[in-house]
C-alpha cells in the first residue's frame, strides 16, 4: 500500500492528485521551482520541497533530482501528472530502480507509444486504422502536418501548405520539440483539416484487461492545443462510437497497458471513418469530463492499479460489456481551459500578477485552478490558469450553464481567453455540434467578441474614462465632471488594449456626467464598489444603443499615473487596458522600424544579420515564452539596420530586438 506520494508536477494537476490522496489517506509531497513557491498547490501538500531554479530543465524536467527528493523524503510512490516527465520511460525506470512505486504505465508501454512513428506500426499490426505519410511529398499531398514524435499538447507541430516551407517548418518543429520534450525527432503525415479530434479513455490492469470509459470530443483547438473538451462526443453514430471503443481497447491490449491512458483518434465525419493519432500514456488534462459523466475517480483507479489491484472485470465476458462501469454515461460534461493569453493577438501568452481571480463554484460546477488572486503568472511554464467544468443532464444545458459561470467570473491582472470561451459556447455552430479541428480558424470573429455592434475594447475604454473622471471630480457643487474653463478641443484619453491602435475617448462636459459626442453612450449612474480582499472598483451604469447596462472598472494602483492598467468587466466581457501617457517620455521613444518583444521571453534564433535585405513578413528572429515559440517578422521590405540580441538573450516585453529600415 502506498503511504506517501510525491507528485512530480505543478499547479492544478498537483492539486488534483493531492485531493484523491487525501481521500485515500495517503500523505503528499509537493515539489516547486522558485517561480512557483507561493502558488496554492504548494500549501496543499503535507510536505513541500524546493527545486532550485525556475526553468523546466532546472526543476520539473530533472529526473535525477526528483528521484533523489522522493527518496530523501521517504515518498514510496511518484505520480507524474501530465506533461514534463509523465511519458518519459527513463524517468519511470529510474523511479522503479529506486524502489519507488511508479503510478503510471510500464516503461515498455511508454516507449512503445512514446514514439509516434513506432506506435503507428504497432497499431497497424493491431488492426487500428492509421494515417500514412507520403515518402516523397509533392504539391498533390498538401497540406502536410509536421509532428513531434515524442510530443503532445500541440508543441512541435506545424501545418505546411507550401512545399517551399517544409524544411523551415521541420526545423522549427524540431527546435520546439527538443525544448519541450528533450527529443527533437519529428515526422510528417497528411493533414486532415476538417476532421474531429475524438479520444477514448482506457484503464488497463497490465495483464491484458482493458476498461473503456467512453469518449471525449476535443475538436475546439488553437495551435493544435485543446481549448474545449466534452463527453460524450456529440453527433457520433452509435456504430462508430462502438468501433472507436473497440479500436482503443485493441490499442491498449496490444501493449498490455497498465493504468489510465487515452487513445486519440482523428474522426472524418464526412466519410464516417477514423484514424489513430497517438496514445497518451498518462492522465489527460481533460479527464474531469469523463469522471463527471461516469462517476469515477481516474486518479484513484491509477493508484489502485499501481498497488497491484485491478478495476477491470476479471472475466473476459465481463470485459466485453464493461464499456462503462456505472452503466451508460450520465448526462453531459464540458470543460474549458482558461488561459492567460490574448486570442485577438494570435493567442499571445500573457504574464503578470493576478489582481483578482474569482470563478463561481456551484453544484455541478468543478474548478481546478493553479492560481489564486495575488499570484504571478510567470513566463517559464504553460499559460493555463484553470479548468472549468460543468455537468448537466444535456449538452445544451451544460454549454449554457458553463457560459454563465464564465460570464460571472472576475479575472484581473492579465488578459485571458475567457470572452472567447463564452463566445464559443454560445455560437450557433458549437451548440449545433458542427465541430472540426479548424473550428477556431473558421470562426475568427470569436477571438474578439463584439457587444451589440461595438467592440468590447471601445466600451471598456469609455467606461474607464468615465470612472477616471469621476475619481477626479471637483469638490465644487454643481460643476460637472470634465468641466473646463476655456473653450478648446476636448481632452483626449488614450487606452491601449493590445490592438493595432489605442482607443481614443474625447469628452465634453455634461450634466452631471461627461458625454461622448460621437457615440450613443450615456452615463446614468456611478457608484463605488468595495470587495473584501480586492481593489475597489467603480460601477458605471450607462445606456448604449438604447440598452441600459453597466460595467465595473478597477484600476491597478500599483502602476504610476500615466501608465496605469485598468480592468473593465461588462455583461459577459472583460478587457485589460493600459493608459497611454499624454506625453511620450524621450527615454521610451524608439526608432522607426523597431521590432519590439511582444512578451517577456528568451531569444532562441536570430535568422538575419545587420545589413541584410528582408521582405515584408520575413522571419527575423524567434522568441520562446511559456513553452511556445513565436516568430518576429519584418514589418515591410527593407534593410536590417541593427540586431540588438543574440540566441539566449532574455528580453522584457517591449524591448527593442532589431531595427528594419524601410526600403
Amino acid at each position: 500500500m502506498i503511504r506517501r506520494m510525491l507528485v512530480a508536477n505543478r499547479v492544478e494537476i498537483a492539486s488534483r492528485v493531492f485531493r484523491t490522496c487525501r481521500a485515500l489517506g495517503i500523505e503528499t509531497v509537493a515539489v516547486h521551482s522558485d517561480a512557483d513557491a507561493g502558488l496554492p498547490y504548494v500549501a496543499e501538500a503535507d510536505f513541500a520541497v524546493r527545486l532550485p531554479g525556475s526553468t523546466p530543465a532546472e526543476t520539473y524536467l530533472d529526473a535525477a533530482l526528483l528521484v533523489e527528493v522522493a527518496d530523501h523524503h521517504r515518498a514510496d510512490a511518484i505520480h507524474p501528472g501530465y506533461g514534463f516527465l509523465s511519458e518519459n520511460a527513463d524517468f519511470a525506470r529510474a523511479v522503479e530502480a529506486a524502489g519507488i512505486t511508479w503510478v503510471g504505465p510500464t516503461p515498455a508501454s511508454i516507449e512503445a507509444m512514446g514514439s509516434k512513428i513506432g506506435a503507428k506500426q504497432l497499431m497497424r499490426e493491431a488492426g487500428v486504422p492509421t494515417l500514412e505519410a507520403p515518402a516523397d511529398p509533392t504539391d498533390a499531398d498538401l497540406p502536410l502536418l509536421v509532428k513531434a514524435s515524442a510530443g503532445g499538447g500541440g508543441r512541435g507541430m506545424r501545418v505546411v501548405r507550401d512545399l517551399a516551407d517544409l524544411d523551415r517548418e521541420v526545423a522549427a518543429a524540431e527546435a520546439e520539440a527538443l525544448s519541450a520534450f528533450g527529443d527533437g525527432t519529428v515526422f510528417v503525415e497528411p493533414y486532415v483539416g476538417l476532421g474531429r479530434h475524438v479520444e477514448v479513455q482506457v484503464v488497463g490492469d497490465g495483464r491484458g484487461g482493458v476498461l473503456v470509459l467512453g469518449e471525449r470530443d476535443c475538436s475546439v483547438q488553437r495551435r493544435h492545443q485543446k481549448v474545449v473538451e466534452e463527453s460524450p462526443a456529440p453527433a457520433l453514430p452509435a456504430g462508430t462510437r462502438a468501433a472507436l471503443h473497440d479500436a482503443a481497447r485493441a490499442a491498449a491490449a496490444a501493449i498490455s497497458y497498465r493504468g489510465a491512458g487515452t487513445v486519440e483518434l482523428l474522426y472524418d465525419q464526412a466519410a464516417d471513418r477514423f484514424f489513430f493519432l497517438e496514445m497518451n500514456t498518462r492522465l489527460q488534462v481533460e479527464h474531469p469530463v469523463t469522471e463527471m459523466v461516469h462517476g469515477v475517480d481516474l486518479v484513484a483507479m491509477q493508484i489502485e492499479v499501481a498497488e497491484g489491484g485491478s478495476c477491470v472485470p476479471a472475466r473476459p465476458e465481463d470485459r466485453a460489456e464493461a464499456h462503462d462501469p456505472s452503466g451508460a454515461a450520465d448526462g453531459h460534461a464540458i470543460e474549458v481551459r482558461l488561459y492567460a493569453e490574448d486570442p485577438a493577438e494570435d493567442y499571445q501568452p500573457q504574464s503578470g500578477r493576478l489582481t483578482a481571480f474569482e470563478i463561481p463554484v456551484e453544484d455541478g460546477v468543478r474548478v481546478e485552478a493553479g492560481y489564486a488572486a495575488g499570484d504571478t503568472v510567470s513566463t517559464h511554464y504553460d499559460a493555463m490558469l484553470a479548468k472549468v467544468v460543468v455537468h448537466a443532464p444535456t449538452r445544451a444545458q451544460a454549454a449554457r450553464r458553463l457560459a454563465g459561470v464564465l460570464r460571472r467570473s472576475r479575472i484581473h491582472g492579465v488578459r485571458t481567453n475567457r470572452d472567447q470561451l463564452v463566445a464559443v459556447l454560445t455560437s450557433p455552430d458549437f451548440t449545433a455540434g458542427r465541430l472540426t479541428t479548424r473550428f477556431l480558424d473558421d470562426h475568427p470573429d470569436l477571438a474578439r467578441p463584439f457587444v451589440r455592434g461595438a467592440d468590447a475594447a471601445t466600451l471598456a475604454a469609455t467606461a474607464a474614462r468615465v470612472a477616471d473622471l469621476d475619481a477626479r471630480r471637483t469638490v465644487q457643487a454643481g460643476i460637472p465632471t470634465g468641466w473646463r474653463n476655456v473653450v478648446a478641443a476636448p481632452h483626449v484619453a488614450r487606452w491601449d488594449d493590445g490592438g493595432p491602435e489605442p482607443d481614443e475617448t474625447p469628452w465634453l462636459a455634461g450634466d452631471p456626467y461627461p458625454v461622448l459626442p460621437q457615440a450613443d453612450f450615456r452615463v446614468t449612474g456611478l457608484s463605488r464598489t468595495e470587495v473584501p480582499g480586492a481593489a475597489p472598483s467603480t460601477r458605471v451604469d450607462y445606456v448604449w444603443e438604447g440598452v441600459h447596462t453597466h460595467a465595473h472598472v478597477t484600476f491597478d494602483d500599483a502602476r504610476p499615473v500615466g501608465r496605469r492598467a485598468v480592468d473593465v468587466d461588462g455583461a459577459g466581457w472583460h478587457r485589460r487596458l493600459h493608459e497611454v501617457p499624454r506625453f511620450t517620455d524621450p527615454a521610451d521613444a524608439v526608432a522607426s522600424g523597431s521590432l519590439l518583444a511582444p512578451m517577456p521571453g528568451s531569444v532562441v534564433a536570430v535568422l538575419v544579420g545587420p545589413g541584410e535585405e528582408v521582405s515584408a513578413g520575413q522571419a527575423v528572429l524567434v522568441l520562446e515564452a511559456m513553452k511556445m515559440q513565436h516568430t518576429v517578422t519584418a514589418p515591410y521590405d527593407g534593410t536590417v539596420a541593427q540586431i540588438d540580441v543574440t540566441p539566449g538573450t532574455q528580453v522584457a516585453a517591449g524591448e527593442v530586438l532589431a531595427v528594419v529600415e524601410e526600403a
